[in-house]
């Protein structure tokens, strides 16, 4: 990555700089998106500007991008880095202001905006699936009623280390967060679905989970192909019973989950293969992306 975006232009990676004062490292007042290519296009993109406009306008950071505007700005920068896919990761920052905690609305946001290489992920990932281990550290609550894609992601992080501690993240597992009361929540960057009963549960946005944009989207698909949809409250032991489980996010799509860890317990999920649901909801993902079968 030698080129970034920064307020629309593209420039050298180290002259990529904001202040000291800007209230996205000092109080973590900030969105960000995640997204991917195909095709060299980026995919549901009017989506992942929709949640950042709309948490801006939350946070009272001033947002003016449009989709032809930022696709542009994405084109020019994926050439000056010389990639035809590419992971984009596009921040809006609150830009400088006063130490201390402002009332009122920022003026002067910074845009900034990342593209590497697309992650290698294996064809077996969607065939035999991941491990999904269970995390003793709880989600947080959200930042206000919605989670937002914020700067703020020290959860996350401290999953992530708690997570490096298993012997299940050597073969690349996702960690899973339960409530503080013990209810199903997320993975540390994915959304949860699992089929029980011919019925795709995933839990409800209640449980202050990021409302995903491909999470969004296998929900819309698997309503259209006639498969009952619910959101709800969820615990561990209904996962374990689950006949089928998968992940999502926007880098890596649908992910079967074939074995759950708990501790020292394990548990395999679908005989430990991508189960029918699963397998027909991804076919459907990859048309819509517009990937050939």
């Amino acid at each position: 990555m030698n080129y970034i975006g920064m307020n629309e232009g593209v420039i050298d990676a180290k002259e990529a700089v904001v202040s000291v004062l800007d209230h996205g490292l000092l109080y973590g007042m900030g969105l960000f998106e995640t997204f991917r290519t195909y095709e060299g296009v980026p995919f549901l993109l009017n989506r992942h500007l929709d949640r950042m406009k709309a948490g801006c306008q939350q946070l009272g950071i001033p947002f003016n991008m449009d989709h032809e505007k930022l696709l542009h700005w994405i084109t020019r920068l994926m050439e000056k880095n010389n990639l035809k896919e590419a992971y984009i990761r596009y921040t809006v920052t609150a830009g400088e202001d006063i130490l201390g905690l402002p009332a009122g609305d920022y003026t002067h946001p910074n845009h900034i905006l990342y593209a590497k290489a697309l992650p290698f992920l294996r064809e077996q990932l969607y065939t035999h699936g991941k491990e999904l281990q269970l995390l003793d550290l709880p989600r947080n609550t959200p930042e206000g009623s919605t989670r937002f894609k914020s700067l703020h992601y020290m959860n996350n992080i401290l999953a992530k280390r708690e997570l490096s501690t298993y012997p299940s993240a050597v073969n690349g597992a996702e960690g899973l967060m339960l409530t503080p009361q013990g209810v199903v929540a997320e993975g540390i960057v994915s959304n949860l679905f699992f089929v029980k009963n011919d019925v795709l549960c995933t839990p409800d946005l209640s449980t202050g989970i990021l409302p995903g944009i491909t999470r969004e989207m296998v929900i819309a698909l698997a309503v259209q192909t006639g498969l009952r949809v619910e959101e709800g409250h969820y615990s561990w032991e209904q996962l374990k019973e689950a006949d089928e489980i998968f992940l999502t996010n926007s880098i890596q799509e649908i992910v079967p989950v074939t074995l759950l860890s708990e501790k020292e317990e394990r548990y395999v999920v679908s005989g430990g293969r991508s189960g029918p649901v699963t397998k027909q909801l991804i076919v459907l993902y990859r048309e819509r992306a517009g990937i050939p079968i």
